[in-house]
C-alpha cells in the first residue's frame, strides 16, 4: 500500500467511526439531556475511553512496531515476530484482567475520585454502571496487540473496519434502547452492556485478521531472546503519554462535577474536539509511525526527514481548520448535532462555549503526537511520557485556579492550554537532540496550509453571515440547523481544498484517486 493509500483508509475509517459517535452522543443527548443519568453515565463512560485511548492512540503501536520490524528482519523472521505477537498478547490479556478485577471491587471509590461532587444518587449509579463495563478493559487490550501486529505488516484495513465496528454496535445498541425501553435507567444500562459487546466485536474482527494472514503458529527453528520484556519497558511511558489526554478530562470532570450538568456539557464538547484529533491521532500512529521507524532504521536520512515532513503536513492540514471551523461553528455544530429531545438551548449555547475554549489546543494537540512519533521511532518513549505530564499538570492548576471564576471554561480552556505546553516542550527537547527535521518540500507546504486556513476561514464567516441574515428561520428547528451546518461544512471543506489545489498543497486529482483506490 502507498502511503496515501494508508492515510486515506485509517484516516477515512477513523472519520466515519468518528461520525457514527457523533450519531450515539445525538441521540444519547436528545435521550437523557445533561441530566443526573447522563451525567453518572459519561463520567463511566470516560474512564472507559481512557484505556482506549491509552491502547488504541498510538504508544503501545509505536513500541511494538520497531520490536516487531527489528524480529521480523532476523533469521525465522516472520515465526519469531509472530512468538512475540502471541506472549504480548497474553502478557497484556493478564494485566488488563488484573485491572479488570480491581475496577470492579473497588468500583465505588474509583467513582469517588472520578466523580467527587456527585451526590450520593449519581455515585450510586455510576458505580453500578462500572461494574458493567468493566470487562471492556481486557478487550481493549487484547485488539489493541492484535491491531499493532497488524499495523506492523500494513494491514490496516482490518484495524480500520474494527474502528469503525465499535461505533457501530453502540448505535445499534442505542436505537434498541430508544425505540424498545421506556424507563431512562434501563436504557443506560443497555447502553453499558452495548460497550463490553462492542468490544467482544472488535476482538473478533481483528483476530480472524491476524490468524488469516500467515503462519501465526509456526515453530521457531533459531530462537531470539524474548523481547517481551523490552517492549513494556519501551512501551510503559509511552502508554502512560497516550492516556494522559483522556487524564485531562478525567480531572476537568472531577474539579466542575459540583456544577450541575458542567460534567455532560464538557463531554459533549471534548466528543465535537476528539474528531480531528482522533482521526490525525490515529492516522498517524497506525501509518506514519511504521514508516518513521523503517525509514530510521535504513539510515536513509532523506527519507526520514520527508516522513517527517508528511506526518507535520498531515497534523496541521488537519488541526488549522478544524480549529477555525470550531471557532466559527461552535454554536451550528453543537446545536445542529445535539439541540432535540432531552437537550434544550441551554445546553447547546454551554456546550459551544466549552467548544470554542478547548478548539484552540488543537494544533498543540495534534503536534504533540507528530514529536511523541518521531521519539518513538528513536526508542525513546520516556521523554513524551515527561511532556505530556507537564501538560496534565498545567490542565489542572489552570484548571483549579480559573474555574472559580470561568466555571467550565476555564476548565476547558485550560486543557487547550495544555495542549501548547506539551507540544512545546518536548519540540524543544527533540530540536535538541536533532532530531527534528524537515524537507524542502515542507518549508514551501506548512505556510500555505495556513493561509489555505485563513481563506477557508473568511468564506465560512461570510457564509455563516449570511445564512442568517437570508434564513433567520432556519435555525428554529433541528433540522433546519442541521441542514445550515451540513451546508456551511461542506463550504469550508470544498474551499479549503480548493484553496490547497491553487496553493500546489495538493492536487485534487491525487485526493480523488487515493479515494478511489482505498479499498
Amino acid at each position: 500500500m502507498s502511503l496515501a493509500r494508508d492515510i486515506t483508509t485509517v484516516g477515512s475509517g477513523t472519520l466515519m467511526s468518528r461520525l457514527l459517535g457523533f450519531a450515539r452522543d445525538a441521540g444519547i443527548a436528545a435521550l437523557l439531556g445533561s441530566g443526573p443519568l447522563s451525567e453518572a453515565f459519561f463520567a463511566v463512560l470516560q474512564l472507559i475511553n481512557f484505556f482506549r485511548r491509552l491502547l488504541a492512540d498510538g504508544a503501545l503501536n509505536g513500541a511494538f512496531v520497531p520490536v516487531w520490524l527489528g524480529l521480523r528482519s532476523g533469521e525465522d523472521g516472520d515465526a519469531n515476530a509472530s512468538r512475540f505477537t502471541r506472549r504480548t498478547l497474553l502478557t497484556v490479556g493478564c494485566l488488563t484482567g488484573v485491572i479488570a478485577l480491581l475496577v470492579i471491587v473497588l468500583a465505588p471509590a474509583i467513582i469517588a475520585v472520578i466523580a467527587p461532587g456527585f451526590d450520593e444518587g449519581r455515585r450510586e449509579v455510576a458505580s453500578f454502571y462500572l461494574l458493567i463495563v468493566a470487562p471492556y478493559i481486557v478487550l481493549a487490550g487484547l485488539v489493541a496487540v492484535i491491531a499493532a501486529a497488524l499495523n506492523a505488516e500494513n494491514r490496516v484495513v482490518a484495524v480500520t473496519i474494527s474502528t469503525v465496528m465499535f461505533n457501530v454496535v453502540m448505535v445499534l445498541a442505542l436505537a434498541v434502547a430508544i425505540f424498545e425501553t421506556t424507563e431512562l435507567f434501563y436504557a443506560t444500562i443497555w447502553l453499558a452492556f452495548a460497550v463490553t459487546a462492542a468490544g467482544f466485536t472488535q476482538l473478533l474482527l481483528t483476530a480472524t485478521a491476524w490468524l488469516l494472514t500467515g503462519k501465526r503458529l509456526s515453530r521457531v527453528r533459531l530462537r531470539v531472546g524474548d523481547e517481551t520484556r523490552i517492549f513494556f519497558t519501551r512501551a510503559a511511558p509511552g502508554l502512560i503519554a497516550a492516556g494522559i489526554p483522556q487524564l485531562k478530562l478525567i480531572a476537568a470532570a472531577a474539579i466542575v462535577s459540583s456544577s450541575p450538568a458542567a460534567v455532560s456539557w464538557l463531554y459533549y464538547a471534548n466528543r465535537l474536539y476528539e474528531l480531528p484529533l482522533g482521526v490525525a491521532s490515529i492516522t498517524i500512529a497506525a501509518v506514519i509511525v511504521p514508516r518513521i521507524a523503517a525509514s530510521l532504521r535504513s539510515g536513509d536520512t532523506g527519507a526520514f526527514a520527508a516522513m517527517q515532513s508528511r506526518a507535520f503536513e498531515i497534523a496541521l492540514g488537519l488541526a488549522l481548520p478544524a480549529t477555525a471551523g470550531f471557532a466559527l461553528l461552535a454554536v451550528p455544530i453543537a446545536g445542529g448535532l445535539f439541540e432535540r429531545g432531552a437537550f434544550g438551548a441551554g445546553d447547546t449555547a454551554a456546550v459551544a462555549t466549552a467548544l470554542a475554549a478547548i478548539c484552540a489546543g488543537l494544533p498543540g494537540h495534534v503536534l504533540e503526537k507528530v514529536f511523541g512519533a518521531v521519539s518513538f521511532a528513536h526508542g525513546d518513549t520516556s521523554t513524551p511520557m515527561f511532556a505530556a505530564l507537564t501538560g496534565l499538570a498545567a490542565a489542572i492548576v489552570g484548571g483549579m485556579l480559573l474555574f472559580p471564576q470561568y466555571g467550565y471554561v476555564g476548565v476547558a480552556a485550560a486543557i487547550a492550554i495544555s495542549g501548547w505546553v506539551g507540544a512545546t516542550l518536548l519540540g524543544l527537547i527533540l530540536y535538541r537532540r536533532g532530531w527534528l527535521r524537515l524537507d524542502q518540500n515542507a518549508g514551501r507546504r506548512l505556510p500555505r496550509i495556513a493561509l489555505a486556513t485563513l481563506v477557508m476561514g473568511a468564506a465560512v464567516a461570510f457564509g455563516l453571515v449570511l445564512g442568517h441574515m437570508l434564513s433567520p428561520a432556519l435555525a428554529a428547528s433541528a433540522l433546519g440547523r442541521l441542514v445550515m451546518l451540513v451546508v456551511l461544512v461542506m463550504l469550508g471543506v470544498a474551499v479549503y481544498l480548493t484553496a490547497l489545489h491553487i496553493l500546489g498543497v495538493a492536487k485534487l486529482k491525487d485526493l480523488i484517486a487515493a479515494i478511489r483506490h482505498r479499498a
